[in-house]
């Protein structure tokens, strides 16, 4: 199972001036796996040591800072002699061991020769927590579950991922049915790697689900073992409510749809709390199309995403017979489901920063919009073939975009004013 952020690590070991690496991600999206797999085929040395129920590895960092002594310990404490440039040292579950967080400044400083990658499943949640942060020490990168073309490749259609990465419509569009076939598997299956490699072994549907309520009861363990009573009522009662916020036309986050008189002043903490875990992804309105779009952010009007279409779709209980059953799967489940799809591939296979527009008072809403060359660029979803596109029309009358941007289930097309793009093919907006 190739991961496109495995091309990342290589630029990072590379690279002049490089720093301590974060490997931020939820958990189970594959970070052990991927930082393993990055030091069996690009090191001579792996030093692994995680920080899981493992209070000797964090007593090293307990002393002092001094990186001599520190990589001495570490020597011991993974059974491989380290030495810089063909070892890669990987400090996993660091979260667990604040001390051991906070040397990555001193291994920046001082042994800036030796490569440290480090990764926790709650990380977000320990800096928030006040674990202190290498500020301007440290690299970062972000793991996101499988995007669709890294799924493509998983499932064996290498070929259809490469034709992706062409942008030739030519050739991408003769294709459609099949992009279509394994898109629609790809909204039930999702991205997560576990429930990946069970699909490709099994083709069971059923087990596919079953993976996927493990997963998700796997989550919940997480709210109860890290937070009090009160707080963990709230990011129980947010985490189940997005299903029924993106099940609405209107998929603004609405704290009345929590329970009856919610505030948002009660919700905060969970919401942030979801979103330091990785779990939840935060898409702010913007009140006017214009650049820089962060400077027209509305802190207090969101949308909110889950990390993964897939478990999306298990909290949805989508049928899986909505697979077979035409496009029913793009039309029955489209409000829960293909805004969830653009918003993740938006993530994990781009490097632009989502935001949606929308005033009070608004009557052409767009879906998403992203700052592409120097332009805010309107984006709408369409989750079928039959589409019409009004809101976006009336927008682009008003605002006079540089372009459009519609994701649908058609084939490619440019119509000068709007550029429709297959669903199939986010990761080319």
């Amino acid at each position: 199972m190739e991961r496109q952020a495995m091309q990342k690590l290589i630029e990072w070991k590379n690279k002049t001036g490089r720093k301590p690496l974060i490997l931020m991600g939820a958990r189970q999206v594959g970070k052990t796996w991927l930082m393993k797999a990055f030091g069996e085929r690009y090191f001579e040395k792996t030093a692994y040591i995680s920080f899981y129920n493992n209070s000797r590895a964090a007593s090293i960092f307990e002393m002092d800072y001094d990186a001599d002594r520190i990589l001495t310990a570490l020597s011991i404490e993974a059974g491989v002699t380290i030495t810089p440039g063909n070892t890669l040292i990987i400090f996993d579950e660091i979260q667990n061991a604040p001390r051991a967080f906070e040397s990555l400044k001193y291994f920046c400083e001082d042994a800036p020769e030796y490569h440290v990658i480090a990764a926790g499943s709650l990380l977000g949640v320990a800096i928030h927590e006040g674990v202190s942060y290498p500020v301007g020490k440290v690299d970062l990168l972000n793991l996101y579950p499988l995007s669709f073309r890294e799924y493509l490749r998983a499932v064996g259609e290498a070929g259809l991922a490469d034709a992706l990465e062409t942008k030739d419509y030519s050739l991408i569009d003769v294709f459609s049915e099949k992009y279509l076939y394994h898109l629609k598997n790809y909204y039930y299956i999702g991205g997560m790697p576990a429930v990946v490699s069970s699909f490709i072994e099994s083709r069971d549907y059923n087990e596919v689900r079953r993976l996927q309520k493990d997963i998700l009861t796997q989550y919940r363990g997480d709210f109860g073992k890290h937070v009090g009573n009160n707080e963990l009522m709230r990011i129980n009662m947010v985490w189940d409510c997005i299903p029924l916020q993106l099940a609405k036309e209107n998929k603004k986050f609405f704290f009345g749809q929590i329970k009856k008189g919610a505030r948002s002043a009660d919700y905060e903490i969970a919401i942030q709390w979801l979103i330091d875990c990785g779990l939840v992804y935060k898409v702010n309105r913007v009140n006017s199309p214009q650049i820089p779009l962060s400077f027209y952010k509305d802190p207090s009007v969101f949308k909110l995403f889950v990390l993964d279409i897939g478990l999306l779709s298990a909290m949805s209980e989508t049928d899986p017979k909505s697979i077979i059953d035409g496009n029913k799967l793009f039309t029955e489940f489209k409000g829960a489901l293909t805004e969830q799809f653009v918003l993740q591939q938006l993530l994990c296979d781009t490097d632009y920063v989502p935001y949606y527009f929308g005033t009070d008072s608004s009557s052409f809403e767009q879906d998403f919009m992203i700052q592409k060359d120097g332009h805010a660029i309107p984006i709408e979803v369409k989750a079928e073939s039959n589409v019409r596109s009004q809101s976006l029309k009336a927008f682009n009358d008003k605002y006079a975009p540089a372009y459009c941007v519609r994701f649908s289930a058609l084939k490619y097309m440019d119509q000068g004013w709007m550029v429709n793009i297959p669903l199939y093919a986010v990761c080319n907006v």
